[in-house]
């Protein structure tokens, strides 16, 4: 937990531990005065006034616990109260857009999604659906929301929410975070959806206690998002995480990005439905179906039918683990449909060939159990980064 910069004056010191307090129960959930006064290294005096102060303005509540355990009377638990801020998070995708109010501690409070195609993709038709569909879940749920989070699969610039690329979408240079801002009349943080997948297998998926993790998305095209240190890695501009277009495989396929044989074209949905023998437009459905089907049978078959296609993304996994040595590589999206003897063999290579790997003692690789809604989940913690401090 950070610290209040010496020499504070006192009204931010208490902006600081009421955003800390805020912060701790929206992710963690329901907690005893106490063990916050605990986590969160303050006296219990402090605690009190805290939670006095956003009781009384409707953002916590306290009550007994369902379950008590022990004689005498049971410690109150602090519960955020979703109502008190929702949030709205977007995750626009090649096929799909899927929108969800979310509120204080990350419950899901109502959602909506509609299929994208190509006319519909234009970023014009996009913005205003949003807004249609954003007034019409708003209405029906009775909330309004103070912040507004967007997974975009592409390069953005996080300074404004600049789409400066998003190819499988046919989009560039899109103000897309302050055209959504003038719109729905609330502020707008946009990201690269695999960087949200990160953030939210860090905050409420399989890396909550991982420091040091790597989320691999497959979509259309391959992104990655990386937490170092416990942070988001976001590079210059926050233009980071574009493994996809790692060179695997020179004077391979050609990719829209300009160089040819990138690990996209080797491990993406074409490449996948290429290895299944199914056509490479074929529906996500029809392609989880396959990848279930193939699943259920030996892992005989799964390999001699996805042998190469293991072998190239083994082959990305081992670079992006050399490089940035994680703990922890979380393969999201369509990747959760990979049969595990699959993974079970992807995790076998990379101990085998990477060097890092070996060193930290094996690097674990998992699917995502957040599924398909990860980048919706990276999207609300999003917004609700400015939002806590505003509560």
């Amino acid at each position: 937990m950070s610290t209040p910069t010496a020499g504070a004056r006192p009204d931010e010191v208490r902006r600081h531990n009421r955003t800390a307090l805020l912060r701790r129960l929206h992710v963690d959930g329901p907690s005893t005065r106490a063990s916050l006064a605990a986590e969160l290294g303050l006296n219990r005096s402090t605690i009190k006034a805290l939670v006095d102060g956003l009781a009384e303005s409707g953002v916590v509540a306290e009550r007994v616990p369902a379950q008590r355990s022990g004689a005498g009377r049971p410690s109150l638990l602090v519960l955020p109260q979703p109502h008190a801020a929702v949030v709205m998070a977007i995750d626009i995708r090649v096929e799909q857009v899927a929108m969800a109010m979310v509120g204080l501690g990350g419950d899901i409070l109502g959602r909506d999604s509609w299929n994208l195609h190509h006319r519909s993709r234009d970023p014009g038709e996009v913005i205003t659906h949003v807004a249609d569909s954003a007034k019409l879940l708003a209405d029906e749920l009775d909330v309004q929301a103070v912040g507004v989070g967007v997974s975009v699969p592409g390069v953005v610039r996080r300074a404004d929410g600049l789409v400066h690329e998003a190819p499988n979408l046919h989009w560039t240079d899109v103000a897309l975070g302050e055209r959504l801002s003038s719109v729905l009349k609330v502020p707008v943080q946009v990201g690269n959806d695999a960087e949200l997948g990160a953030l939210a297998e860090h905050v409420r998926g399989a890396a909550r206690d991982s420091s040091d993790m790597v989320y691999i998305s497959a979509d259309v095209g391959i992104g990655g998002g990386v937490i170092s240190s416990g942070q988001p890695l976001r590079g210059t501009g926050g233009y980071v995480g574009e493994l996809g277009h790692m060179v695997v495989r020179p004077g391979g396929r050609r990719c829209y990005c300009g160089c040819q044989g990138c690990w996209e074209t080797e491990v993406g949905e074409a490449a996948l439905c290429r290895a299944l023998a199914i056509p490479e437009d074929s529906p996500r459905g029809t392609v989880v179906a396959e990848l279930r089907s193939l699943a259920a049978g030996s892992p005989d078959s799964v390999s001699h039918r996805l042998g190469e296609f293991t072998e190239w993304l083994a082959m990305g996994l081992v670079t992006v683990v050399n490089m940035l040595g994680p703990e922890l590589v979380v393969l999201g999206d369509l990747f959760t449909a990979l049969p595990e003897s699959m993974v079970d063999e992807l995790r076998r290579i990379v101990q085998k060939r990477s060097l890092v790997s070996r060193a930290v003692g094996g690097t674990r690789i998992i699917s995502s159990p957040l599924g398909r809604d990860a980048k919706l989940i990276g999207a609300a913690e999003l917004a609700f980064e400015p939002v806590l401090g505003e509560v």
